[in-house]
């Protein structure tokens, strides 16, 4: 099946037969073109079918109204969901024997105006890369490794959604397995990779398991390293703080902009300044930017499914908490706090390279 095909079986039984193998191949398909996720959007008489490939959304095929309706029956199906329900959102997971695909799938289903729309999640279940394999620079690296071998101090990621900060939290994860000899325990959302000699636990806000509270409960299982997911509230963000301060080693994710908005986030959530100011010892602010085709130079082919780039690397700068920037923040003197290396830097330096170019440097960072 192209990339491009245009499902449009007609009668009953080839429908009925269709469906099955349409989605079976539809995540196949996906999963070649290492897609992280499958939008399908009914729109009028079809539903529109698109990959997420590198961060960025490309159709790839139209499915007729008739088989649509059958596709996304089947995906509820799998899914566990109520199959007739189309009016409220829903969410489920398919086991990747279901569909003989090599990724667990998580499914969204969301009401629109034009109809119905899922998107499903691929969880890739490869093997998880090095901190040396993410292509981090080795600027980077070396503070981050550091840390690691510590045993307390705050680590925070930053980015947007979709920057790559759970990969390099499990690349952490996995530098933190080769070193051993330590209790190490997550509160994900969700668990995406499951990661031997880890204690691994999946917020679930529907029963009141939030980061906060899986958080507190989990210090009562003496870890020795916390990951948490992401800071999303001030329990939890004076949890990690905390935990920090008291022996722990504290992974954690937090939405800001920039390093220094890092600090301006936690001075809201946290009323101890100090605290944050001695906690905290490193933070990445990190975005994933695609890399030119090596195949045609991004003039478009069938590797790259004609979109010119071929997988992402990521952009990242860094602040190094030293006395100095400690003194910074406990004065809120945040303006102080400059990275090392600014993303618009380490972006331009990537087109100098030619591993990616102007066009993608000005989609992400807007230059």
């Amino acid at each position: 099946m192209s990339i491009k095909e245009n499902h449009s079986h007609s009668g009953s039984n080839a429908t009925e037969k269709a469906a099955p193998e349409i989605l079976e191949e539809l995540v196949q398909r996906a999963e070649r073109a290492t897609a992280s996720d499958i939008h399908l959007q009914m729109s009028g008489k079809s539903a529109q079918v698109a990959f997420r490939l590198d961060g960025a959304m490309t159709p790839t095929s139209e499915l007729a109204e008739t088989v649509a309706e059958r596709v996304f029956g089947r995906i509820k199906f799998l899914a566990r969901l109520k199959t007739y329900q189309e009016s409220m959102p829903q969410d489920g997971r398919i086991d990747k024997s279901a569909l003989n695909s090599r990724n667990d799938i998580r499914v969204a289903t969301y009401p629109t105006v034009t109809g119905e729309k899922i998107v499903l999640r691929l969880f890739n279940q490869e093997t998880v890369r090095s901190l040396r394999e993410l292509d981090l620079p080795m600027a980077a690296c070396a503070p981050v490794e550091g840390l690691l071998r510590r045993s307390s101090g705050l680590l925070l990621l930053t980015g947007p959604a979709g920057s790559g900060k759970t990969t390099t939290i499990y690349a952490c994860l996995q530098y933190l397995t080769g070193l051993g000899g330590r209790h190490v325990i997550t509160v994900e959302d969700p668990v995406e990779q499951i990661i031997p000699g880890i204690m691994q636990t999946e917020v679930n806000e529907a029963r009141g398991l939030t980061f906060g509270v899986a958080a507190r409960h989990l210090l009562r299982q003496d870890p020795q390293v916390l990951v948490i997911g992401e800071i999303r509230d001030e329990e939890t963000a004076n949890i990690a703080v905390r935990a920090a301060l008291t022996g722990h080693l504290v992974i954690a994710t937090l939405h800001a902009g920039s390093c220094r908005g890092v600090f301006e986030r936690l001075q809201v959530l946290c009323s101890d300044h100090s605290a944050v100011a001695s906690a905290i010892e490193l933070v990445l602010n990190q975005r994933l930017i695609r890399r030119v085709c090596r195949d045609c130079a991004s003039g478009g082919c069938a590797t790259c499914l004609q979109t010119g780039y071929q997988g992402r690397v990521p952009v990242v700068e860094w602040l190094k908490v030293d006395d100095a920037a400690r003194g910074a923040i406990r004065r809120q003197e945040l303006q102080a706090l400059l990275p090392q290396h600014s993303l618009e830097a380490a972006a331009e330096s990537l087109v100098r390279q030619g591993i990616t170019n102007e066009a993608e440097q000005q989609r992400i960072f807007g230059l």
